[in-house]
C-alpha cells in the first residue's frame, strides 16, 4: 500500500517522543517506506515538503529527516546492534539552529535472563529526565505489560491476550482501564480468497469511542478499511466511511475509493518506475487532484551487501 510521507514519518517521530498509550517498540524497514531491494537512500519530494531517508545493507532505517522549509527540520537517528535497537536520537532544527531543548534520546537495554524485559530512558538534550518504559513479554515472546515512570508518579499497561474460536484479541489496560483492543481472525468466504480481518477498537476514559476494521489479503495487502463512531444514545457502534482498495499486477496501488452516506471520493495512482531490477516506482501521481510525489533512489552495490551488526 502506499503511503502518505508525512504520516510515515510523523508515525516514526512520534515513536521517538514516548510511547503512546502502550505502543511497543518499533524498527522501521525499507518495506515500511514501500521500497524494494537494497536501498541505500530515499529522497521523497512532494508538493507539501520533503523527507529523507538512509538504510544500513541490512535494510534497517538509520535516519530520517523532515524538512518543512530550508531552515526548519528535524533529523532522526537510529543505532542498532545484531539488529537490536540501542539508541533513537531526534534532533529539532529551527532556523537553522540546533534547539536542544526540544530535542530527545531514546537508549535501550535488552535483559534476556528469563523472560525477555526492554528498559527505555528517554531524555532530552539538556539532560533532563523525560520518561522510562519497561516492557516486560511472556515465554511466547508477546508484550504483557509496560511500566512507565516519570516525575509525575508511574502508570501500568496491562496487555491481556485472549484465544477464543479462532479470534486473537489483544487488550490494552492503563491502570485497570481498556485503552485499545485489536482483534484478529481470518475468514474464508465461499469461492474467494481467505481474509484477514482486524478490528480495531479505542476508548476514551475507558468507554468505547472509535473502531476501525481493516481486511488484509494473505500477503498483506490492505483491501477495505470500515471506520465505526460510537452511538451513545444506542450504546452501540455504527458505521461511517468504508474504503476499498485496488491493486495492479504488480501489487501496487491503483484506486482507492471511500464512500460515506451517499458521498463516494474516489483516488487513482498512477506511476513511474526507476530502471532497478526490482523496478521501485520514482513518481506518484494521484488523480483527480493532481498531487504528486516523486522519489530519488540510490542502492547498494551488490558487493557491499554483508551481514551488518
Amino acid at each position: 500500500m502506499i503511503r502518505n510521507y508525512f504520516q510515515t514519518f510523523f508515525t516514526v517521530f512520534i515513536s521517538v517522543l514516548g510511547t503512546i498509550q502502550g505502543q511497543e517498540i518499533q524498527i522501521f524497514t525499507v518495506e515500511d517506506f514501500d521500497l524494494m531491494g537494497d536501498v541505500k537512500k530515499c529522497l521523497v519530494s512532494t508538493d507539501y515538503g520533503k523527507e529523507e531517508y538512509d538504510f544500513n545493507k541490512n535494510g534497517l532505517l538509520t535516519k530520517s529527516v523532515t524538512r518543512y522549509n530550508e531552515q526548519d527540520y528535524d533529523v532522526v537517528y537510529y543505532k542498532y546492534s545484531k539488529g537490536e535497537l540501542l539508541e533513537k536520537r531526534s534532533e529539532s532544527y529551527r532556523n537553522n539552529t540546533f534547539d536542544a531543548s526540544t530535542s530527545i534520546a531514546h537508549f535501550y537495554e535488552i535483559d534476556s535472563t528469563d523472560n525477555i524485559k526492554i528498559q527505555e530512558r528517554i531524555f532530552s538534550y539538556d539532560k533532563q529526565f523525560i520518561d522510562e518504559y519497561i516492557y516486560y513479554y511472556d515465554e511466547f515472546g508477546d508484550i504483557i505489560s509496560i511500566k512507565r515512570t516519570n516525575n509525575d508518579g508511574t502508570d501500568i499497561t496491562q496487555v491481556e491476550h485472549k484465544k477464543f474460536k479462532g479470534e486473537n484479541t489483544v487488550t490494552y489496560l492503563l491502570n485497570d482501564l481498556p485503552i485499545k483492543s485489536i482483534r484478529t481472525s481470518t475468514l474464508k468466504p465461499k469461492n474467494k480468497p481467505a481474509q484477514n480481518v482486524v478490528l480495531t477498537k479505542e476508548y476514551l476514559n475507558g468507554e468505547e469511542n472509535f473502531a476501525f476494521e481493516e481486511v488484509y489479503s494473505l500477503d498483506g495487502k490492505l483491501m477495505a478499511q470500515q471506520e465505526f463512531e460510537y452511538d451513545t444514545s444506542a450504546k452501540k457502534f455504527v458505521p461511517t466511511t468504508r474504503t476499498t482498495y485496488e491493486y495492479d499486477q504488480k501489487g501496487m496501488l491503483v484506486a482507492e475509493t471511500a464512500k460515506r452516506g451517499a458521498g463516494i471520493i474516489k483516488k487513482e495512482y498512477i506511476y513511474q518506475y526507476d530502471n532497478s531490477e526490482l523496478g521501485n516506482w520514482v513518481k506518484q501521481i494521484v488523480t483527480p487532484d493532481n498531487t504528486y510525489t516523486t522519489r530519488k533512489i540510490s542502492y547498494y552495490p551488490p558487493q557491499l551487501k554483508t551481514d551488518e551488526e
